[in-house]
């Protein structure tokens, strides 16, 4: 298995947040937990070049894919 290509803190970065531990925790824990059935993509807080970032990664397998579902699984985390 390869290394993820991006890390956890870069695609924060790449989102336009703050990447330190501390905010990507406060971030985590203000907006968990994310229902099942709503896409990461089409959560409420992001802005819409957020979003759109979001959906190409995951759509197109993009290397950000395997950083987004680390995060997706982290809001969805009770």
């Amino acid at each position: 298995m390869e290394p993820p290509v991006h890390h956890f803190s870069e695609l924060f970065e790449q989102l336009g947040l703050p990447a330190d531990a501390t905010s990507i925790e406060a971030f985590i824990e203000q907006h968990s937990p994310l229902p099942d059935a709503l896409p990461l993509p089409d959560a409420p807080f992001w802005s819409r070049a957020q979003a759109d970032f979001l959906h190409e990664a995951l759509e197109d397998d993009a290397d950000w894919a395997e950083v987004v579902d680390h995060l997706d699984a982290s809001l969805r985390k009770a």
